[in-house]
């Protein structure tokens, strides 16, 4: 293996990299697998990289002017919270993603809270393993054909959860900000709503499935929450920084939410001192959304096969900024 090798590695938390080593061997290239916890280690263990996998490590101007050999970043995720995309451009330097890896796994995910939620089987079972033994704690709770969901982004993910509650009887209702652009196709039984109003008036059941942007993150504020209906349920499965927490908090302690089933917050772990804890109708998961074995195996796979493609000069296939 090569002292420098153009592919580095340069952070990710998973147990091997044996998959994304099975790639680059069968591609004839070397790598190195690091573990670096902040950008000075990056700088000071990657010079001479062409090619990072990253997870966590911030990738801005300080990172591409350092290592001026850089010329890819390929994450390992959907999204590229920690890649500063006009730095990345400026520089030269490719930043892909891998957008499809998780869809099913997150959308069950986000399944699995909203029937944990209204069935209330998190909160009623934690009751009978206390010795209370009385499904009257669990009132009220409804048909689940008799609810409506709310959907704000119907991107893969929040389409692929729209078929789940479509099949389970639900009407299901959504906000995209992309609606209506050329090509893009939704499945037919999902009323689409002009305005997110629209969607937090009608939703029994609120799920976000959007992207992190400048102009999403804090969107669901005190003010969204005060035009929920009261009693709905909020489940966010998307990203931690699209949700005002302290709003959140406000809106269980009020009454006006039933519940709430969360897999991202804005600090990750979430501290066990989080008022959201004192609720025993709020759900929390650790950012687990997109795991099962085949899902993991397929992110490395595909972050790899990334590189390898634009090593060989081929056009990649998940491109997020244009060079």
């Amino acid at each position: 293996m090569e002292h420098n090798p153009k592919i580095i590695i340069c952070d990710c938390d998973h147990k091997d990299v044996d998959t994304e080593k099975a790639v680059f061997d069968a591609a004839g290239m070397d790598f190195r697998w690091l573990h670096c916890m902040s950008q000075d280690e990056v700088i000071e263990q990657c010079q001479g990289a062409v090619c990072f996998l990253n997870q966590y490590v911030r990738m801005d101007e300080k990172i591409f002017k350092a290592i001026p050999s850089l010329r890819m970043v390929v994450r390992y995720g959907v999204g590229v919270d920690n890649v500063n995309l006009a730095d990345a451009t400026r520089y030269g330097v490719q930043i892909c993603n891998v957008p499809d890896y998780g869809t099913n796994e997150v959308a069950d995910q986000a399944l699995a809270l909203m029937l944990s939620l209204t069935r209330k089987t998190y909160m009623i079972g934690n009751m009978t393993r206390a010795g209370v033994w009385n499904y009257i704690e669990s009132v009220p709770v409804h048909r689940l054909s008799t609810r409506t969901v709310g959907i704000l982004g119907v991107g893969r993910i929040g389409a692929a959860f729209a078929r789940r509650v479509h099949t389970l009887g639900c009407r299901v209702v959504a906000y995209d900000v992309r609606y209506g652009e050329s090509g893009r196709v939704f499945p037919d039984f999902i009323e689409f709503k002009p305005t997110m109003d629209g969607v937090l008036a009608q939703a029994d059941i609120l799920s976000l499935h959007c992207a992190l942007t400048e102009e999403s993150r804090g969107m669901m504020n005190a003010a969204a929450f005060s035009k929920m209906k009261e009693g709905a349920f909020f489940i966010n499965v998307a990203r931690g920084g699209l949700v005002d927490e302290d709003a959140l908090e406000g809106a269980l302690s009020s009454g006006r939410l039933a519940g709430a089933g969360i897999d991202v917050v804005n600090a990750e772990p979430l501290s066990g001192e989080s008022p959201l804890f004192r609720h025993e109708n709020v759900v929390v998961t650790p950012h687990m959304g997109w795991y099962s074995e085949e899902s993991a195996e397929e992110l490395n796979r595909k972050c790899a096969e990334e590189v390898v493609r634009f090593l060989r000069g081929e056009a990649v296939r998940c491109p997020v900024n244009q060079l």
